[in-house]
C-alpha cells in the first residue's frame, strides 16, 4: 500500500552511475584503454547543509494550485497521519485509531487524554447536552483515556467511517445492541447488558477525589486495550479500501482562503441563552489565535483543558456538520443521520468555508467536505474538531469576529 521514498541523494547516485555505464558502452578507442571511474557528485537537499535528507511527502495539486498531501510515503520511519496530516511514527499512522466515548458535562470535567485525539466528534445526546468521541492514534505511552461513557448509534457509524476500534462503557440498548455487536464492527466494551463479547480487561475505576459520582470514574486502560484487541482477534491494520477523512495542505503550504469571510469566534449553540440544540447548556465556543493559527476551545465560561497536561485544547480546523435529527422516544434518545449529505461550515486559518458534507459509500467511509463549487476543501495540518449540528437548531449557530 505504501512505497519507500527514494531520496535525492540516492537519485543522484543512480543517475551518475547510469551516465558512466552509457559512456563505457559507447566509448571509442582501444579495448585496452583504461576506463575512468565515474565522478559521482553528492547532491544534497537545499538548506540541509548535508545534515539530513529531505523529508518531503509526495505532493499533489488541488484546484487553484494549492499543494496538498498525495500518496503517503514512509521517510526515516515516519509517515504523515491520515487524521492530522502531521508526521508521526509509521506504526501509529498505519494502524487503526481508537474511538473513545467521553462525557462532556460539568460533573465529568476535566477529561484525560483529549489532547491526543486527532479528531474529536461532538454530538447532542438526551438531556440536551453533548458527548464526545475522541479518535486517537498516538496512545502507546498513555496509561489511560477517559472517563468513558456509553454509546449511541450515530457515534458508532462515525467511528466506523474512520475504521476505528470503538471503545465504550454502556449503550442505549434498544438502538445500539444489534449494531455494535456485528462482527465487522470492532468494539471494545465493558461488560454491560447488550454487549455480547465484553472486554473488562480494558477498563478500570480510577479515584478522582471527592465530588465525582461513580459514572465518571471509569477509564479505558491502554495496556488492557492491547490485551483485549489481541484476545478478540481484531486486525490493527487499515483495510485495502480505507479512505482518508481529510485532504490536507502539503508541508510548508498554508490553506489561507484569503477571500473568504473572517471568522475568529465560533459558537455552535449561540453566544448566550439556553436552547435545546445540545450546545445551549454549557455554551462551548472556539476562539482563533492568529499568532499560532489555532482554535482554542472554551466551555462553561472557561478554558477546556486536558487533565493529562493541564493545557487548553486547541485545533487547526473546526467543522460544523449539519445533520437531520429526531427524538426517538420519551427517554429523549436522539437519532442523527450521518450518512447522505448536508450543510457544512469548515473553519480554518481564521476563515469560514461554506459547503456541504457527503457520505454515500457505506459505513466504512468517512464524511467528506466540499465547498460550494463542489471541490474538496483543503484542511490545514493539525487536529480537527467536528460538531454535529442538529439542523432543527441551526438558527442558534453564530460565528464572526470579536
Amino acid at each position: 500500500m505504501f512505497r519507500k521514498r527514494t531520496t535525492i541523494k540516492e537519485s543522484a547516485i543512480r543517475a551518475a552511475a547510469m551516465l558512466w555505464l552509457c559512456a563505457c558502452m559507447t566509448a571509442c578507442g582501444s579495448k585496452d584503454d583504461p576506463i575512468p571511474e565515474p565522478e559521482i557528485q553528492e547532491v544534497l537537499p537545499q538548506g540541509s547543509e548535508g545534515e539530513e535528507e529531505a523529508q518531503e511527502a509526495e505532493e499533489e495539486t488541488a484546484p487553484g494550485g494549492l499543494g496538498v498531501i498525495g500518496e503517503r510515503e514512509i521517510v526515516n520511519g515516519e509517515m504523515q497521519s491520515y487524521l492530522t496530516g502531521e508526521w508521526t511514527s509509521e506504526s501509529a499512522a498505519t494502524r487503526r485509531p481508537i474511538a473513545v466515548m467521553i462525557p462532556n458535562n460539568r460533573p465529568a470535567m476535566p477529561q484525560y487524554g483529549l489532547s491526543r485525539a486527532g479528531i474529536i466528534y461532538e454530538a447532542p445526546v438526551e438531556g440536551r447536552i453533548t458527548r464526545l468521541m475522541a479518535v486517537v492514534e498516538n496512545f502507546d505511552d498513555l496509561e489511560r483515556i477517559g472517563p468513558v461513557r456509553s454509546s449511541r448509534d450515530y457515534y458508532v457509524y462515525m467511528a466506523m467511517g474512520y475504521e476505528a476500534i470503538y471503545c465504550n462503557w454502556g449503550l442505549a440498548v434498544p438502538y445500539v445492541e444489534e449494531l455494535i455487536n456485528r462482527p465487522e464492527y470492532y468494539n471494545v466494551s465493558a461488560a454491560v447488558e447488550g454487549i455480547h463479547n465484553p472486554a473488562d480487561e480494558a477498563f478500570a475505576r480510577v479515584k478522582r477525589g471527592e465530588g465525582y459520582s461513580l459514572e465518571f470514574t471509569g477509564y479505558l486502560m491502554i495496556d488492557g486495550l492491547f490485551d483485549a484487541v489481541e484476545r478478540l482477534g481484531y486486525d490493527w491494520n487499515y483495510d485495502d479500501k480505507y479512505v482518508p477523512p481529510f485532504l490536507f495542505a502539503a508541508d510548508g503550504v498554508r490553506a489561507e482562503y484569503a477571500d473568504n469571510e473572517t471568522a475568529t469566534m465560533i459558537y455552535p449553540g449561540g453566544k448566550e441563552g439556553s436552547n435545546a440544540s445540545g450546545y445551549g447548556q454549557y455554551h462551548p465556543y472556539f476562539a482563533y489565535h492568529e499568532d499560532d493559527q489555532l482554535y482554542y476551545r472554551f466551555q462553561d465560561g472557561k478554558e477546556q483543558i486536558d487533565e493529562l497536561d493541564g493545557k487548553q485544547l486547541t485545533f487547526s480546523n473546526v467543522v460544523l456538520m449539519y445533520c437531520h435529527g429526531e427524538v426517538r422516544d420519551d427517554h429523549d434518545y436522539l437519532a442523527f443521520d450521518v450518512h447522505g449529505e448536508g450543510k457544512a461550515l469548515v473553519f480554518t486559518n481564521g476563515k469560514v468555508i461554506e459547503g456541504k458534507w457527503e457520505r454515500f459509500d457505506g459505513d466504512f467511509t468517512p464524511p467528506k467536505f466540499y465547498d460550494e463549487s463542489g471541490e474538496e476543501i483543503v484542511f490545514n495540518q493539525g487536529k480537527t474538531w467536528i460538531c454535529n449540528i442538529w439542523d432543527d437548531y441551526g438558527e442558534f449557530v453564530e460565528y464572526g469576529q470579536e
